[in-house]
């Protein structure tokens, strides 16, 4: 009897071709799309963005295709509690979320992952550019690079447990996106051409203020722009509309190039400064998630990723506790910033990654 695969089918061309080859690998494939939102609910009227109701008519269409028998669960409440207030919290708390982080840590990975274990499903699949290897030694789970290094994704599945890695399957970790296409081309899949998601999946246009502005029903006051030492600079339209590090979009004539260094909340300030200001070394993190290893019980050296496109950098890592840590690095790094992730890397293996804090 074969194994039982519940493969999460997004509506895209990835995790397509994930459930093909999960199927063509002998398993028992069941496809299944988390609906997540409402396309009303992100205040756009139609949009196929992943996990929407258009995508989910895509995945069912590839689902027929292949002959595998397919469900649609409803998380709709759930990636509101999870995700879209987590992430509005964040922003209101001057804080920079990675949903794309939360959605893998409680939607597919805890909720979806859940759901197939109390259908008997062995595993779980989803398309993720990713690999997960076990060590012979050891019997550790380990998490690894993509085949593909412009696609890979480890950086975003840093939170997964040693209980999950041994229950999920990513057919795609070994592709490259090209040869992801070519399959689904062959296969004549209807989204075999459809275009990569660029941006958070419940704000396809990019406006995040715009979006929690109309999902809340708040706005946010104006307030200043100020130097470092406290110079009015000019007028903000509301502390939600900026990050750490940013330039363009202030809407100030300066006389430098200058970037937001901080996000005073108490006083409804955003703080500028020169490029050369945002360089720091040190930082803490919190929910720690140790993959390759346990709790070291001394510092570690490592490659750090602060951001999903950031350059690994080398660090000395320092334990704080059983899941916190302090990072070191080497040579200062830009624009360091609450509630991002920091990844920490062995070659191509992840050791463990937790949030920037």
């Amino acid at each position: 009897m074969s194994e039982k695969v519940l493969v999460a089918m997004s509506g895209g061309v990835d995790s397509s071709v994930a459930a093909y080859l999960i199927r063509e690998a002998g398993y028992e494939a069941t496809g299944v799309t988390m609906r997540l939102y409402d396309n009303e609910t992100i205040g756009i009227s139609s949009a196929k963005t992943c996990c929407s109701l258009d995508s989910i008519n895509d995945a069912v269409s590839v689902a027929n295709r292949l002959g595998i028998y397919f469900l649609v669960y409803d998380f709709r409440e759930e990636f509101k509690k999870e995700v879209i207030q987590r992430f509005i919290d964040s922003y209101e708390q001057g804080i920079t979320p990675n949903p794309c982080v939360e959605c893998n840590r409680y939607l597919k990975f805890d909720h979806l992952y859940t759901a197939g274990k109390e259908i008997d499903q062995d595993y779980i699949a989803t398309g993720h550019y990713a690999i997960i290897e076990q060590d012979r030694g050891t019997g550790r789970y380990l998490l690894k690079k993509s085949a593909d290094l412009s696609k890979d994704q480890s950086y975003v599945l840093y939170s997964l447990t040693q209980d999950q890695l041994s229950r999920t399957l990513f057919p795609l970790g070994g592709l490259h996106k090209t040869e992801t296409r070519r399959i689904a081309e062959e296969q004549g899949f209807i989204n075999a051409e459809k275009r990569d998601s660029q941006d958070i999946c419940f704000i396809p246009d990019g406006d995040y203020a715009g979006f929690i502005e109309k999902y809340t029903g708040r706005t946010y006051p104006s307030g200043y722009f100020t130097d470092r030492e406290g110079n009015i600079l000019g007028e903000h339209r509301g502390i939600i509309h900026y990050t750490i590090g940013q330039r363009k979009g202030l809407g100030l004539a300066l006389k430098k190039p200058m970037y937001v260094q901080e996000l005073d909340m108490e006083r409804n300030r955003v703080i500028l400064g020169d490029n050369a200001d945002l360089f720091t070394r040190e930082f803490d993190a919190k929910d720690f998630n140790w993959i390759a290893t346990d709790t070291p019980a001394s510092d570690i050296r490592a490659k750090a990723r602060i951001r999903y496109k950031h350059k690994e950098a080398d660090a000395t890592i320092v334990p704080t506790g059983p899941d916190t840590v302090h990072v070191i690095f080497d040579e200062p790094q830009r624009a360091i910033t609450r509630g991002q992730s920091v990844v920490l890397y062995d070659g191509d293996y992840v050791i463990g990654g937790g949030t920037i804090c």
